[in-house]
């Protein structure tokens, strides 16, 4: 089974880096987990008539996968906007890459209460027209005290913390078997097909379509 794990900020250091580089890790008897960066996609802009490369990369390797994971940090009880702006990029014009598509999110921070806003505030997002993903529900990994929670080499230390990523990481697991189906049926997106879908909005240069499976 592949993954996409996408770093949710475009800060050089990170403690959700270390965490999908650790599940990676971890998990590389069960699954292929590729890990996306986002420093490098530009702030969404609608005048923007060609949508940017490596964009339209992370796009197509979505696409490919079986399944994404979003690793979030929390700013101002929110994701930040780095990743709000790419969610803006993958949402508009002919990108659809998420609808249908099995999503896991987890999130590590250096407070007391780990990243449970910005994964509230995910969830919302992820559920908006043009994205129309499959949240993985209830598996809620939130890891508070980062700066505590990682060994020298990038491994979690505490052995509760680590059985409940494993659970829920095989939550994910069998959710995309489940829902792997709907995934095929939805997977041709090509902008001929998304043509017979129903407009919601439209404007000069872009159109939000009616993508959800029925």
């Amino acid at each position: 089974m592949n993954f996409v794990g996408i770093v949710g900020t475009n800060a050089s250091f990170s403690y959700n880096r270390k965490l999908l580089w650790y599940m990676k890790s971890h998990f590389a008897e069960k699954a292929t987990i590729e890990i996306a960066e986002i420093a490098d996609i530009p702030l969404f802009n609608e005048d923007i008539k060609e949508v940017p490369t490596r964009v339209r990369e992370l796009a197509h390797a979505i696409e490919a996968a079986d399944g994404v994971i979003f690793s979030t940090p929390e700013y101002d009880h929110s994701i930040t906007a780095s990743l709000k702006s790419l969610l803006e990029w993958l949402s508009w014009g002919d990108l659809h890459p998420l609808t249908n598509t099995p999503v896991m999110i987890v999130g590590v921070s250096l407070g007391n209460m780990g990243t449970v806003f910005a994964q509230e505030n995910l969830r919302q997002i992820l559920s908006s027209p043009g994205l129309d993903a499959f949240v993985l529900p209830s598996h809620q990994f939130l890891l508070g005290h980062a700066a505590e929670s990682f060994d020298e080499a990038g491994n979690l230390t505490d052995t509760r913390t680590i059985d409940w990523l494993n659970h829920c990481f095989m939550g994910l697991v069998h959710y995309t078997e489940t829902l792997r189906p709907l995934r095929h049926a939805g997977e041709n997106r090509g902008t001929a097909t998304k043509q017979a879908f129903p407009v919601l909005e439209q404007g000069e240069g872009w159109q939000v379509l009616d993508v959800t499976l029925k």
